[in-house]
């Protein structure tokens, strides 16, 4: 921290009146003054590497719970799969048949030694059907778990562009508070000599208070958001997250119809709701065959001891389930079925419609911020500051009011903040699209040119 002392400059008697005293700082004008030249002077040091939007993706990638709990989920629905495919585990029984009582011996001729093994058969095909849901709802929870990461990955996006936007409007403040006070220098200046006006003063002074009212404002929201990437990438609350740096993103993208295309084919929450719609056509079929009558089949043993030595014996026995409750439990099962499919069915009409709804927001917003970005680059900016230059020249000979040329100043900082929430509006659309078509469009570890007064190219569309 360093203190600037500002010297007044000596006034020209001939044009000051005897007793005319020139406006000073009270004690809350000068604490503005402090807290303004403070905080420039802690942007002007020096700053770690830029954070690169490819770093975080692999930071949240590696390090986010939600990652590992989604693969966790995927695991469990994978272990299901087997199970589904193989008949209920067979039953085996030793009994001890015709025992006398108390005496626990067998009674003869009838007592003996029995072991009874039984298993169920399903028939018509049920496990093959079983085993084809629940393979297409593993591979289901696998392509919502590929949903979550890319959702995952369009978060940390969201809240990078969102920082870069807070770090270049926080720039863009104070340098604009650096002009400021040289503006009000100039006001004190020609106020002193008598060719202003104390109103101008004051004014400056006013314009300084809300600029760092505002980098007050930024600064506590980029404190905010850091946090959020924090979390995004499970770190403590408090550490420190770099300026990000713009990635440079393509100057042309495909058609909004292939990206439409795209995206309702490998979007992954379409493809698992694709898959449930299959589960539940396997459903559909399964459901109308469990009123078959399942297998049983049984293996019995017998031992006991004769007048000859232990005399062995053997059954074989079959049976069938009988169906006598159809009408409230199989019949049920098949419009339980029926609907789970229409819902299914619903469902991927609805996602289907709305990954188009999405993409062509998406696409729309990232032309218009593209467009408009270049727009303020090769026109807009360029001519604002030109009107400052003008407005300030104009100001020095009194040409122009203090007013005007204020105006102009704060004109550009606002078109400056608008470019960089364009830039950052851009970035997010991109993030959005990459999402919905589940491929990355441009390199994130690239470092775009994000000079205000540089000239970009709008977007061209690709067929």
């Amino acid at each position: 921290m360093f203190l600037i002392h500002f010297r007044r400059p000596l006034a020209r008697r001939s044009n000051i009146s005897h007793g005319q005293r020139a406006p000073r700082l009270t004690g809350a004008g000068a604490a503005t003054v402090l807290v303004a030249v403070v905080a420039f002077s802690a942007g002007a040091q020096s700053q770690p590497p830029p954070l690169r939007l490819g770093e975080l993706y692999a930071s949240v990638r590696s390090e986010s719970p939600r990652v590992e709990a989604v693969r966790a989920l995927v695991r469990a629905a994978e272990a299901r799969v087997p199970s589904a495919k193989v008949p209920p585990d067979p039953e085996l029984q030793i009994g001890f048949m015709n025992y006398l009582l108390p005496e626990l011996r067998p009674m003869d001729p009838l007592g003996m030694v029995q072991l009874q093994l039984m298993q169920m058969l399903p028939v018509a095909g049920k496990l093959g059907l079983s085993g084809r849901v629940a393979s297409a709802q593993a591979a289901a929870q696998a392509e919502r778990a590929s949903d979550v990461l890319w959702e995952l990955r369009s978060s940390a996006a969201m809240a990078f562009y969102a920082l870069y936007e807070t770090d270049q409007g926080l720039a863009v403040a104070r340098e604009t508070l650096r002009l400021l006070q040289d503006t009000r220098q100039i006001a004190d200046a020609m106020y002193r000599v008598g060719d202003g006006r104390q109103a101008d003063v004051l004014r400056a002074q006013v314009e300084i208070a809300r600029m760092v009212e505002d980098t007050v404002r930024m600064t506590t929201m980029r404190t905010a958001m850091a946090a959020r990437l924090n979390a995004l990438a499970d770190r403590p609350f408090d550490a420190v997250v770099s300026s990000p740096a713009l990635p440079a993103f393509p100057d042309s993208v495909s058609s909004l119809e292939a990206l439409v295309t795209i995206a309702q084919s490998a979007r992954p929450m379409v493809k698992a709701v694709q898959l449930e719609v299959e589960a539940a056509e396997a459903e559909v079929r399964l459901a109308r065959r469990e009123i078959w009558p399942d297998l049983t089949v049984g293996l019995q043993y017998g031992q006991r001891v004769g007048e000859m030595g232990p005399e062995r014996m053997g059954s074989l026995m079959l049976g069938v389930s009988v169906p006598i409750f159809a009408r409230s439990r199989q019949l049920r099962m098949r419009e339980e079925a029926d609907a789970m499919r229409q819902m299914a069915t619903a469902d991927l009409a609805a996602m289907r419609a709305d990954t188009r709804a999405r993409v062509t927001e998406a696409y729309a917003t990232l032309i218009r911020a593209r467009n408009l970005g270049s727009l303020y680059r090769t026109t807009i900016l360029p001519q604002a500051d030109a009107a400052v230059s003008s407005a300030l020249a104009a100001y020095r000979v009194g040409d122009v009011d203090f007013m005007t040329l204020l105006d102009n100043r704060m004109t550009v900082n606002s078109y400056r903040q608008e470019l960089f929430a364009l830039e950052a509006e851009q970035g997010k659309a991109w993030a959005e699209l990459e999402m919905l078509v589940a491929r990355e469009l441009f390199d994130a570890n690239s470092v775009g040119n994000n000079v205000p007064g540089a000239a970009a190219a709008p977007v061209r569309e690709r067929r």
